[in-house]
């Protein structure tokens, strides 16, 4: 089932599109005193290397934002500011940096939003309108309360008000700590402008549950044809988030890159020791960039008709297996051959142009 995406206006952070035709970026974010160039500097580039096309820091302090020199020099990876309460520090993190996130609802008056809003049209530079369902606007939330209707109302007046002050350039995302409320909100603000929408559920805990609240909220998003790039929040390692973020644009049919890997769950039927192959099937094929489905079955009762449809496959047996490549069998080999015969079939198709 082809799903159409929802058709949005093309932004650009640094290098990198955000919305229109462009493949949907995964981000994420530093844990260290942007201050602490040295640090801040290591983890940019294991996100960098992990896979991330974007990466935000945070700039709390003055200190912060006048590292983000030396940090601009040392890195090619387009940079976003995070700003929260001092106007101040976007002013100067516009300076270096190729993008700037606020949130609306702590950032201060109208004047200082426009003097955000000035430096960078000057330096073209988008802002995410980051609205945070734990920070709505006194207004709105005395109105609306903690809800999804609150978000978007917080959401659509920042919208109008950058409007008002000619600029455009805008992204914008609309987190909760809960799963409901953050697709509620976006399904509900997605049919009342074009601008790219950042998708996340913030807070949303440690790998375990961070991952299925985000595998949840984001996954559902991006099957209504909605999102132009996503952070998958998870306290812990930094590149778990850029993990688990491309496991779901490729689970949602968003990304066409890497391995599927097809397994069944473990049962009585199994003949043979299939935990420990599909792990070793993953550690090898971690790297492969072509689309490929690859299915490791335990059984005979679903191995064959997966193998039919899987670009390469092991069905094992009692004490052998077949490795089957498009369909067709390969080879019938003892169960202690089966792995390296597969992953020798994978490594020849990927290296197929």
């Amino acid at each position: 089932m082809k799903i159409d995406r929802y058709p949005t206006k093309k932004i650009f952070v640094g290098n990198v599109g955000i919305g229109g035709d462009s493949p949907i970026s995964v981000q994420s974010m530093t844990f260290s005193k942007t201050a602490d160039i040295e640090n801040t500097v290591s983890q940019i580039n294991r996100l960098h290397f992990a896979g991330a096309d974007i990466v935000r820091v945070a700039v709390p302090e003055m200190e912060d934002a006048f590292a983000l020199e030396e940090i601009r020099k040392r890195t090619a990876i387009p940079l976003i500011a995070d700003i929260h309460f001092n106007y101040k520090l976007a002013l100067i993190s516009s300076k270096y940096v190729d993008g700037i996130r606020i949130n609306p609802g702590n950032i201060g008056s109208k004047d200082r939003v426009r003097e955000v809003v000035k430096a960078c049209q000057e330096r073209n530079l988008p802002i995410r309108i980051g609205v945070n369902g734990g920070s709505l606007e006194k207004e709105f939330e005395n109105r609306y309360g903690a809800t999804a209707d609150g978000m978007v109302a917080s959401a659509d007046y920042n919208i109008k008000f950058l409007e008002d002050l000619g600029f455009n350039n805008i992204k914008i995302s609309l987190k909760a700590s809960d799963v409901p409320r953050t697709v509620e909100a976006y399904r509900k603000l997605r049919p009342m402008n074009n601008y790219p929408f950042h998708l996340g559920v913030t807070e949303a805990g440690t790998l375990f549950h961070g991952t299925i609240k985000s595998a949840i909220g984001i996954g559902s998003l991006l099957l209504d044809g909605i999102g132009d790039t996503i952070r998958v929040s998870i306290t812990g390692e930094l590149e778990e988030e850029i993990k688990v973020g491309r496991a779901i644009l490729k689970d949602s049919g968003r990304e066409k890159n890497g391995v599927n890997i097809i397994s069944c769950p473990t049962c009585g039927r199994l003949e043979a020791d299939l935990v420990e192959a599909v792990k070793l099937v993953e550690e090898k094929t971690k790297n492969i960039k072509k689309p490929l489905n690859l299915s490791v079955m335990g059984c005979v009762v679903n191995a064959i008709g997966e193998a039919k449809h899987a670009d390469v496959a092991i069905a094992f047996g009692r004490g052998r297996g077949l490795i089957m490549v498009k369909g067709e069998i390969v080879a019938n080999l003892p169960e202690n051959e089966l792995v390296n015969r597969f992953i020798d079939e994978v490594e020849k198709i990927d290296q197929l142009s």
